[in-house]
């Protein structure tokens, strides 16, 4: 990517080593972003809320992580999301009991989903699926290509559909030799 515009990494809160994140990228609060070692960014993803991201992780092109100021988005080592994922860390209830609309509506008539979602080490999201606000993604889980994800998932577990479902085990001793031989014993930096 030696050849590719990059994002001015300097407008962020903190940046390691090996890091590229494309000039097509919109940071909007670029100050409440902090990013690992070995991190990638691709074109065209939009990126709204807080931002902390370890280390070996991809966000591909067309990825949006929507959250306001006060949302929040925490990837763990060897994550990733997968072309057009959406993260989604704060959303309107659409409950009726309050205004949907802009940022400049008042706060008291609006009623909001604000909660956090967190990529445990080794989680990873497949093309297009969907995040919801509140979610954990444990170590180890997979969601597949165009899945809902509305709930917390169980560690080293496949899911797929809409509501995603468990569909099967992913083994993890593979992964854990590598990331050790990395560093990494059990995922995380010695």
């Amino acid at each position: 990517m030696a050849n590719s515009p990059e994002y001015n990494k300097s407008l962020l809160k903190s940046v390691g080593e090996n890091v590229f994140v494309s000039a097509n990228v919109e940071i909007r609060r670029p100050h409440l972003v902090s990013l690992g070692d070995n991190v990638d960014i691709d074109s065209w993803c939009y990126l709204t809320p807080g931002l902390e991201i370890g280390d070996y992780v991809h966000i591909a092109a067309y990825v949006a992580v929507i959250g306001w100021p006060n949302g929040f988005l925490k990837m763990g080592n060897f994550t990733n999301i997968a072309v057009g994922g959406r993260i989604i860390c704060v959303s309107d209830t659409f409950l009726g009991d309050g205004l949907i609309g802009a940022q400049g509506m008042p706060e008291e008539f609006r009623k909001l989903k604000i909660a956090p979602v967190v990529f445990e080490n080794f989680a990873n999201v497949g093309a297009g699926a969907i995040i919801l606000p509140g979610v954990t993604l444990r170590e180890g889980s997979v969601v597949g290509a165009g899945a809902l994800v509305t709930k917390d998932t169980e560690p080293w577990t496949i899911y797929a559909g809409n509501p995603a479902r468990p569909i099967k085990k992913r083994p993890k001793e593979k992964m854990l030799e590598y990331a050790a031989k990395l560093g990494y014993p059990n995922g995380n930096k010695k």
